[in-house]
């Protein structure tokens, strides 16, 4: 069934919904997801926002830590919208009815990782899931906006150069749904399940990225991706993130001998950046023979933690674990994409047409190693901001004419035909072949040789592919692989060690500010 909007969200997060909002005075929107209307990495964000809002804070202070820690990457322009816009959309969040910690009718600032000062503003420990609570809320209050979970993005649909709207899946039906638009937003999130171990959400799976790549747009600075330092990783059992705000609070990592370690690999300990600490982390791991170290918090108020951090101690709980008496096993995991989808500060691509912000664009505000918490207010500003740029661009054209479903519209079709669905068991070797291969060749330590090896690794997965069928299970599939190479080649190319990128065999940075862009092949 062909469909038509105004403006057509592809996701659900914090970025997608604050669009929403914006457009929903200009026209008719619609919201689609591939899970349930909720299901997005925003929601998983168990740690907190950056906004400056304490008294000896200033925006300069925010810019010169997110500037810091972006290794010498991040577009200047875009850091100084994120921290001057922030304080405002982060007000109006809390006018709209979103809650955060106090004490006494003050906030509770807290303090993470590579922040000279507290500055970041939580709600126990579900932030992200508070913030996506309040904008659904406000979103789905206006008419103009509706959403349409359980519909797949199988590609973007590109007309004379111009994003004229989607191809959806019903993952119900199994019918695919051309959708028109006047202008498309992605807001897709990112890919953290092509690793061993994330803390993302299962939909992570490089959507967005690999229908941009099919649609001959730009992405940049794939090699970037951050390692959060700490994901549950008791053997044999589910990852998942356990945040930072902990440390930030005071809990120390130890070694399965039980002795601290951080203050041999860094000044700031702990509350090192992530990419330093993910490493120290690792090296630990390999000087100690174990998979994973340990998060003490157990000198910490049972109280303040049961009180503080419910989502981390009910979890660990569900594993036998008491946080207020039991150390956590931890290792790094993949968590948060810093490259992608290239944006200018309005979220305009290098496809007309189409939007991107969130996860799966790169402003370049994050340079090559992202600043604690400054993703979700990543989300809201970038989101805000896309939204107006789409209004005012569908506002000068008019909507596209025309929405007969072309087999050339389908990208990611193999070959000619109806080609047979490939079994569960089949989809799920290539998944754990690729996981394993991305987490042992393209992880937090790389080399020429690991990547050149990822490279082969990939191909031959992706030969195994071929001929797939057009279920959502394959064409995430796909989806996983096109971007696991996209990320792998670029590793590949960047010969220095910056950020989130570190390479074994090329330990120092040359200083060369430059970004690495890939354009599709549509």
């Amino acid at each position: 069934m062909a469909m038509k909007t105004d403006f057509l969200i592809i996701g659900s997060g914090i970025a997608g919904l604050r669009a929403a909002i914006e457009l929903g005075n200009y026209g008719n929107v619609l919201i689609v997801t591939k899970d349930r209307s909720v299901e997005s990495s925003s929601s998983y964000a168990q740690g907190g926002i950056a906004v400056v809002i304490g008294e000896d804070d200033t925006a300069g202070y925010h810019i010169e830590d997110t500037l810091k820690a972006g290794g010498g990457l991040c577009r200047k322009n875009a850091v100084k919208v994120l921290v001057e816009e922030g304080p405002s959309l982060v007000g109006q969040l809390i006018q709209w009815g979103a809650r955060f910690d106090k004490s006494d009718g003050e906030f509770l600032i807290g303090l993470e990782g590579a922040h000279s000062r507290r500055r970041i503003l939580h709600f126990k420990d579900s932030t992200g899931e508070e913030i996506v609570r309040v904008l659904r809320d406000t979103a789905l209050e206006n008419p103009n906006i509706s959403k349409l979970p359980n519909h797949f993005v199988v590609d973007l649909m590109i007309r004379g150069g111009r994003c004229a709207g989607a191809i959806l899946l019903n993952e119900e039906s199994g019918e695919m749904c051309p959708v028109t638009a006047k202008a498309t937003l992605l807001t897709t999130g990112g890919s953290g399940q092509l690793y061993l171990r994330t803390s993302n959400p299962p939909g992570a799976t490089g959507d967005g990225i690999a229908a941009v790549y099919r649609g001959g747009g730009v992405l940049v600075d794939m090699e970037f991706i951050q390692f959060h330092p700490t994901t549950f990783a008791l053997p044999r059992t589910p990852s998942f993130l356990i945040t930072e705000a902990l440390r930030g609070e005071g809990a120390v990592l130890r070694n399965i001998k039980n002795r601290r370690f951080m203050a041999n690999y860094h000044s700031l300990g702990e509350l090192a950046p992530r990419d330093e600490l993910s490493r120290a982390i690792v090296t630990e791991m390999r000087r100690s023979g174990g998979d994973y170290v340990l998060l003490d918090a157990t000198h910490i108020k049972s109280a303040v933690l049961k009180d503080r951090f419910p989502t981390a101690y009910t979890a660990c709980l569900r594993y036998g674990l008491d946080i207020t008496k039991d150390m956590i096993p931890v290792s790094p995991g993949a968590h948060f994409m810093i490259g992608g989808v290239e944006t200018d500060t309005w979220g305009r691509t290098s496809i007309e047409g189409l939007f991107a912000a969130g996860e799966v664009a790169s402003t370049g505000v994050h340079g090559a190693n992202r600043l604690a918490s400054n993703s979700l207010l990543e989300g809201l500003v970038f989101g805000a901001r896309a939204g107006m740029a789409a209004a005012d661009y569908a506002s000068g054209i008019k909507a596209p004419s025309g929405v007969r479903l072309r087999t050339s519209d389908i990208r990611v079709r193999t070959k000619r035909g109806n080609p047979a669905s490939l079994t569960a068991s089949k989809l799920g070797n290539i998944q754990d072949e690729l996981k394993k291969t991305m987490w042992d060749n393209v992880g937090i330590i790389r080399s020429c040789a690991s990547l050149e090896k990822a490279l082969k690794d990939i191909d031959l997965l992706v030969s195994a592919t071929y001929g797939h069928g057009l279920t959502r299970r394959e064409l995430e599939m796909v989806n996983m692989l096109t971007t696991a190479r996209l990320i792998t080649s670029s590793a590949l190319k960047r010969k220095e060690s910056v950020g989130t990128h570190y390479r074994e065999d090329f330990p120092t940075w040359g200083g060369k500010k430059r970004h690495l862009r890939v354009r599709g092949d549509y």
